[in-house]
């Protein structure tokens, strides 16, 4: 009966004779990797390796993008806070790590928000046209009139630009990214 069932299974399921190898004048299972698996598996690293090494190469533009970002929203942030409270509210820019909490205090009331740059150079663009670097800090004020200070804010971090404009009568705040 046995022999019968396991002539059957080889009608039904041909590819397990394929799967054997005789040694020793006995049918053994042949062990290994066939040549279809191999691509396979290589097919698959090769479409991760694809996926994933672009996300490593763009971390810096992401983290520009997120400093750019952050800065929008400080400025935006501060202009709310002024026309809600009345009362004038600055939004304060710093370049260099050597900054600290304590210089806000002593220059008078401290700003609603801080922006450090990291690795980011940043220069100021007044309503003049007048453009200088940012050396330490630069300070926007927002007036609970809706203006501002104004000017534009030029942000770049290794070869990548951004503009942050503040107009001086609205107070309104815009980003801008060149394209290259």
């Amino acid at each position: 009966m046995a022999q019968m069932v396991s002539r059957a299974v080889k009608k039904t399921m041909p590819i397990l004779g394929f799967n054997r190898a005789r040694v020793g004048g006995s049918l053994q299972p042949v062990t290994g990797f066939t040549l279809l698996e191999l691509l396979l598996v290589l097919a698959i690293l090769g479409m991760a390796a694809v996926l994933v090494v672009p996300n490593l190469t763009g971390l810096e533009s992401r983290t520009f993008n997120a400093q750019v970002r952050q800065a929008t929203s400080l400025l935006n942030y501060a202009r709310r806070i002024a026309v809600v409270t009345g009362q004038p509210s600055t939004a304060s820019f710093r370049v260099g790590e050597d900054s600290s909490e304590e210089e806000d205090l002593a220059m008078g009331p401290a700003p609603v928000g801080r922006w450090d740059s990291l690795g980011t150079t940043l220069r100021f663009r007044d309503s003049t046209e007048r453009e200088a670097e940012v050396e330490e800090k630069i300070e926007i004020t927002f007036y609970p009139e809706g203006g501002s200070t104004g000017g534009t804010l030029l942000l770049s971090q290794a070869g990548q630009l951004a503009n942050i404009i503040i107009d001086p009568f609205t107070g309104r705040v815009s980003a801008e990214i060149p394209e290259e």
